[in-house]
């Protein structure tokens, strides 16, 4: 191997590592996208150097010089990026003594790459973690505007896929709002760890040069450096706490899904997909496929994956660095690719699909979705246990399957003699429309409740 080929730690190992281990020990081909935040740290880290008297003008100069060079190159993809480079940091290092000779070597002062690597993933992560919170906010919006058109249609709310209650189309899709809400306040929370600075904790150890970590701190847009060396290097915290955030949001994402996919089918015929975001059939002239929905549903599985893996290696792991978190990145990267794009995916499917009105008004008046409500009606009216209004309304739901009427159907000959105590005004508790409107405690399905909702969602 000649010299210009061997890895800069080459002059400690005397023989060559077997190709295998190259190819395997290689992440050049995974973090090589994180090369603008490495050129970005390793310029804060030398004018640090230059400022603390450890390294000259002229040197620092230089080294910044060669630095952009690398970047300019890359962007305009004239860039080798070779596996035996082994990663990011020691390819645009090797570039950099290329460019600039002898004096690159200066730009690993005080450092090491397990602080630079660090350093390096947490900037990224902390924008892509931006870019994920400005998505959903998109999401929400599209999601509210679905629900101001929406708040006057009514459908039966379901548990275990059977009719329950009646509810608003609107709220049950700000329920969704709710949710993406909580996945923003993760990614939020997960920048208090993010914003610890993790650079000059070098190896393991610290460093016995005179830096100062507070002006690489502030210089990269960090709050306050790592306040242990050890636990800096062997901290994979920051990336769990993404990775779950990703996966619960992934999970919404999917959940969303199934039901879209549920409700296009032609079971139900709830709503209905445009024609740029179906696919059709190799073989069925007639099919049009939810394919983006199962697509969605799908991503969740990988998002798990990740978040597994990282766990199970970080399980057994001692304190200090280890080549066993090489996948963090991997895991990271590939979680982010998976949420940007299925958010991508769902909001074109929000501004793409319709909703059959008379389908979910039909399906609502099934099921005896009101028999709540009546049950309700006895506790209000007549005074009774809420356990002996479920007992009598369940008779009553009983006498209409036996005689195939809906609640609405029956008179008031009829309840009577079920209930004699009943009045006549319980007829209005069959209405679908009063029914949702009662729903007036707070988080509830009326009509005011959903109004006052999407304000406050606006307002947020």
């Amino acid at each position: 191997m000649s010299k210009k080929n061997k890895p800069i730690w080459g002059t400690r190992i005397s023989k060559r590592t077997p190709g295998i281990f190259e190819k395997v020990s290689s992440s050049i081909h995974i973090d090589k996208r994180l090369y603008k935040e490495d050129i970005l740290a390793s310029i804060a880290h030398v004018e640090m150097l230059n400022r603390q008297k450890i390294i000259n003008f002229k040197v620092k100069n230089k080294i910044i010089w060669g630095l952009k060079k690398i970047q300019n190159q890359i962007i305009k993809k004239q860039y080798l990026f070779d596996y035996k480079d082994e990663d990011i940091h020691m390819s645009i290092e090797k570039k950099l003594f290329d460019i600039i000779g002898e004096d690159a070597g200066f730009i690993h002062t005080a450092r090491s790459r397990n602080d630079q690597v660090l350093v390096d993933l947490k900037i990224w992560m902390i924008n892509s973690n931006n870019k994920l919170i400005k998505m959903l906010d998109q999401t929400i919006k599209n999601i509210l505007k679905i629900a101001e058109k929406n708040i006057y249609t009514i459908m039966p709310g379901f548990t275990h896929l059977k009719n329950a209650q009646p509810i608003s189309f609107a709220h049950y899709i700000l329920a969704y709002v709710e949710m993406f809400s909580r996945d923003k306040q993760r990614l939020i929370n997960n920048f208090i760890s993010l914003k610890e600075n993790p650079l000059g904790s070098a190896a393991l150890s610290g460093t016995s040069f005179n830096i100062d970590r507070n002006f690489t701190t502030k210089k990269l847009g960090f709050k306050i450096p790592t306040g242990n060396s050890i636990d800096t290097v062997s901290d994979r915290d920051f990336v769990l706490e993404f990775l779950f955030a990703s996966s619960v949001c992934a999970m919404h994402i999917s959940r969303i899904a199934e039901e879209f996919i549920i409700w296009n089918s032609d079971a139900f015929k709830l709503i209905s997909l445009n024609d740029n975001i179906v696919t059709g059939s190799s073989i069925m002239p007639q099919k049009k496929n939810p394919d983006p929905l199962e697509y969605l549903r799908g991503k969740v599985g990988s998002s798990y994956g990740n978040l597994y893996s990282m766990m199970t290696i970080l399980k057994g792991l001692p304190l200090s660095y280890f080549k066993d978190l090489q996948d963090d990145k991997k895991n990271v990267f590939e979680s982010f690719d998976n949420l940007s794009d299925s958010i991508k995916v769902l909001n074109e499917v929000l501004k793409n699909f319709s909703i059959n009105k008379n389908e979910m008004l039909n399906l609502a008046n099934k099921g005896y979705v009101t028999a709540t409500d009546l049950a309700d009606y006895f506790v209000k009216n007549l005074n009774y246990s809420f356990r002996k209004s479920y007992q009598i309304t369940s008779k009553i739901v009983n006498y209409c399957e036996k005689n195939k009427k809906k609640l609405s159907d029956l008179s008031i000959i009829e309840l009577k003699k079920i209930e004699p105590n009943t009045k006549d005004d319980v007829i209005k508790v069959f209405d679908l429309k009063n029914s949702i409107n009662s729903k007036k405690s707070y988080g509830g399905t009326s009509f005011e409740n959903i109004k006052k909702m999407i304000r406050k969602y606006k307002n947020a």
